[in-house]
């Protein structure tokens, strides 16, 4: 059934998918917060390197890092602000005006999907994928690490 809010959310969502494109052509980085349970941002923030797969986001990080462990924990909802501001801790909350998005997050696992995001995070980031493409593959494949998918709702 047709509702006010499905057709506001879908419109929401392709009028944000060349935000997505551009933030992948434009932006080395995202700022993310896992959502706490009530909806506030989690006092856990970062810019992380990113790439786009389709209307997703993917970042690489270790397995023990909180971004991670917040989906361990259930928390699988979450804001990404795209652009780049430099570090969060020393923006003022810069990164706060920055075009934003509400997203859920899950575990990618699949192999072939992670393939995919790290060969495109080898196009994004060719001058230091050299050093870090080979840790996240390792990493990936001892367990070290994960891969997060970050979808628009």
């Amino acid at each position: 059934m047709l509702n006010r809010r499905l057709v506001l959310k879908s419109v929401s969502v392709l009028a944000l998918t060349p935000l997505f494109v551009r933030a992948n052509d434009e932006s080395p980085l995202i700022y993310l917060s896992p959502l706490q349970t009530g909806g506030e941002l989690s006092r856990c923030q970062a810019e992380i390197w990113f790439v786009t797969d389709g209307d997703d986001f993917c970042v690489v990080t270790a397995f023990d890092a909180w971004r991670a462990e917040a989906v361990a924990k259930g928390l699988t909802r979450a804001k990404v602000w795209i652009g780049d501001v430099g570090q969060w801790q020393s923006s003022n909350g810069k990164y706060k005006t920055l075009p934003s998005v509400e997203t859920h997050v899950s575990v990618e696992p699949d192999a072939t999907a992670q393939a995919r995001v790290l060969n495109q995070f080898g196009q994004k980031y060719p001058a230091e994928w050299g050093t870090w493409g080979p840790r996240f593959k390792r990493g990936l494949a001892d367990g070290s690490r994960v891969m997060l998918r970050y979808r628009p709702v």
